[in-house]
């Protein structure tokens, strides 16, 4: 099992999806977040299909984070129930690697 994901979500606007980058990052919750968009999401809701415009945050750091990173991403999040996904990281440089551990250590 690997030490590392990749954790999404998915902000109403660019402003929500920055406060949430800025918050795991201050709190070495992440190493590094991308903030992808606009982006079209349709998906169900409530029994129907919706349409609409998002911010994608991607995030990299360690696994026994993700509670807190999940915890993190609720507290701050206005969704209902916000995508909060993560995928394990595989493959990767090892520098790559050692860097994401050192930046999310403490």
């Amino acid at each position: 099992m690997t030490d590392f994901i990749q954790v999404t979500t998915t902000a109403s606007t660019r402003e929500e999806a920055a406060r949430i980058a800025s918050a795991l990052l201050e709190r070495r919750l992440a190493a590094c977040a991308q903030i992808v968009g606009p982006i079209e999401s349709r998906y169900w809701w409530k029994g129907r299909i919706e349409q609409s415009t998002e911010w994608l945050c991607i995030f990299k750091t360690l696994r026994v984070k993700f509670p807190s990173v999940e915890a993190a991403i609720r507290a701050i999040h206005s969704y209902e129930v916000p995508e909060i996904v993560a995928c394990p990281i595989d493959l990767a440089s090892e520098p790559y690697l050692q860097w994401l551990r050192s930046e999310t250590a403490g």
